[in-house]
């Protein structure tokens, strides 16, 4: 597989390189097509490879030994896969999962850390953007245990749609009770509210979103704080 050619970089996170850094990762990256359900890393698992989006998005699950899974975080093309690997760290407690279907640009881990030991840009920008993503980790936290199920599903249908390239998303309802930590009675009554607004459809496992903007004004203050502080680490992105 060739390497990517460093106009076709859509990664933000990347693209936010000086050119010249860039430049000499860039001759590593592998590009790849990941389906819905691909497991990155699992939790204790050394991670080998990490992954920049470039299309899609991945969930950051925490398994509990009662069997139950829930999303601590997501990544797309605004961040990257393996961030234990930034930090000096080669395995995580968390699993990573393709959660929709994309391309991916994968960086054997050893070769980050060569990379990051050259670069002072790379490794500073990757540092800052570990800050950023335990910053969307806590504040998932601490909107799962405040707000509303129908504030909280519209915050995550927006960062879902953010990611998605599109307003179709295949979403079921025992998904999204995963996701949301809720019981699927609970996701129900809260795409029931947000549908009676029209702001989304709802049926046979798909989301559309209706209206982007009413969807924002029925989220929590979650989504805009997490946004803004990606937007000021990478730049001003260009949502909807």
């Amino acid at each position: 597989m060739s390497p990517v050619q460093q106009p076709a970089i859509r990664n933000r996170l990347l693209a936010a390189l000086p050119r010249e850094d860039l430049g000499r990762l860039a001759r590593h990256l592998r590009p790849a097509t990941l389906d819905a359900g691909t497991l990155l890393h699992e939790p204790g698992q050394r991670i080998e490879t990490v992954y920049f989006p470039e299309t899609g998005m991945i969930s950051m699950l925490a398994r509990l030994e009662g069997g139950d899974v829930l999303e601590v975080g997501v990544v797309g093309r605004e961040g990257m896969a393996g961030l234990p690997v930034v930090l000096g760290v080669d395995t995580a407690l968390t699993e990573a999962m393709i959660q929709i279907a994309g391309t991916v640009l994968s960086l054997r881990a050893a070769l980050l850390r060569e990379q990051m030991e050259q670069s002072g840009a790379l490794r500073s920008l990757l540092l800052r953007y570990a800050h950023a993503e335990h910053a969307q980790v806590a504040q998932t936290a601490a909107c799962n245990g405040r707000h509303l199920v129908e504030e909280r599903l519209a915050r995550w249908l927006l960062m879902a749609h953010d990611r998605a390239g599109g307003d179709d998303l295949a979403l079921t309802q025992e998904f999204l009770s995963q996701m949301l930590g809720v019981r699927r009675a609970g996701v129900t009554v809260a795409a029931g509210i947000l549908q009676k607004a029209g702001l989304i459809d709802y049926a046979h496992g798909r989301i559309t979103i209706r209206d982007r903007a009413g969807l924002e004004a029925a989220s929590c203050e979650c989504y805009r704080a997490v946004a803004t502080l990606f937007d000021r680490l990478l730049g001003p992105d260009h949502r909807g």
